[in-house]
């Protein structure tokens, strides 16, 4: 990280506000010499409940629907610079890889997702993200 401005930052987004106020935060930080790539990470699907729950949808087909989805969503001129990634598999890893392989200066992401319960069953993404980054993490407090 060059400073306090970083290269390269990466941004979880689930589609959430707080999400978007991380990616609000990246830009801003990011400034004109730097980039953010923002990755959302679908959960796999089983073989047992591919074909029941979701037809002959396959990876790719939610991966690009996702991706669009996305763009839609970040169509203002603010994320113009702004690269989309869409992975499947474990959130924390999958985010955690993205960093890696982009040489991400830092990662930038809200301290819960979808809610309170989401975080008991299932842990927190931002906790392990935290615990296995190659680059700082800057975890985001809700606003009250």
């Amino acid at each position: 990280m060059a400073g306090l401005h970083p290269k390269k930052t990466v941004v979880p987004m689930d589609f959430s506000e707080l999400s978007l106020n991380a990616l609000n935060t990246a830009v801003e930080i990011a400034g004109d010499s730097g980039s953010v790539e923002v990755i959302h990470v679908l959960p796999p699907i089983l073989v047992m409940e591919s074909n029941d729950l979701y037809g002959s949808v396959t990876d790719s087909d939610r991966k690009d629907a996702t991706k669009a989805r996305l763009k839609k969503q970040l169509a203002d001129d603010k994320y113009a610079n702004v690269r989309i990634r869409v992975a499947v598999g474990d959130p924390g890893h999958e985010i955690v890889a993205c960093a890696k392989r982009e040489s991400a200066d830092l990662i930038i992401m809200p301290s819960h997702g979808h809610g309170f319960l989401k975080h008991m069953w299932l842990g927190s993404v931002a906790e392990r993200v935290v615990r296995t980054s190659c680059c700082p993490v800057l975890v985001l407090r809700q606003p009250h």
